[in-house]
């Protein structure tokens, strides 16, 4: 019985010259004319980038194109945490790109051992980690229900976190120059903060940028009462 591989353990080798050359090319030959093309993509905040690449990017997730987009604004080799589904999709280039780009899986309920040694590999090199606190796809103008994952592998690594913001995507582009999207990076929020304190201060900056409501206190309320 063929053995099924392991998408959740990356190591430093994994992040090579071939795989980071491949990523930046893959962004300035793909990602950047699709964005710019299709969606008039523009960019505020990059003077907030830190030189340094232990940092974890973490923005709200309004798409499938949230990735590239985020990747694309920052200019930086970002490794993904991924649903393990996506290693195992039934599209052939999607599994394929996933897989390419540095993303690694994990298991949203359980994370394991094996995630935060990937996870301790990627900041061994140049590559910065990349989270959606959300957890998945949220299409409804509201910030809540923040998993604090992103927060334990901040503190754990001592990586401060930037606050991405996807504003104004109202659906995928099918024309040229269809579609409107800007891209704001925030101020970075430093591990050191209390844990809900990090959360408020991610949603806060997120809330202001995309227009959307914040309710995040009432999440953490409920969180609390568990």
């Amino acid at each position: 019985m063929k053995k099924e591989k392991n998408y959740n353990r990356r190591t430093e080798k994994d992040y090579n010259i071939f795989r980071t050359s491949f990523y930046m090319f893959f962004l300035l030959t793909v990602v950047y004319p699709v964005t710019k093309l299709m969606y008039n993509l523009k960019v505020e905040g990059r003077e907030n980038l830190p030189k340094s690449s232990r940092v974890i990017f973490a923005g709200n997730h309004v798409s499938y194109i949230d990735p590239p987009l985020i990747a694309v604004s920052a200019w930086k080799n970002i490794a993904y945490m991924a649903k393990q589904e996506l290693f195992h999709d039934k599209d052939r280039l999607l599994r394929f790109l996933v897989h390419i780009l540095g993303a690694f899986a994990v298991n949203r309920e359980k994370p394991e051992i094996a995630t935060f040694k990937t996870v301790k590999s990627i900041f061994n090199t140049s590559w910065a980690l990349g989270i959606f606190p959300q957890g998945k796809i949220v299409k409804e103008p509201v910030i809540s229900n923040i998993h604090k994952g992103f927060i334990m592998f901040a503190k754990k690594f001592q990586a401060d976190i930037i606050p991405v913001a996807i504003c104004g995507f109202d659906g995928y582009a099918k024309k040229l120059f269809e579609k409107h999207i800007t891209v704001k990076i925030g101020k970075p929020i430093s591990y050191t903060l209390d844990e809900n304190e990090i959360v408020r201060e991610w949603a806060r900056q997120i809330s202001e940028f995309t227009g959307f409501e914040n309710k995040i206190e009432e999440s953490l309320k409920e969180q609390a009462a568990i």
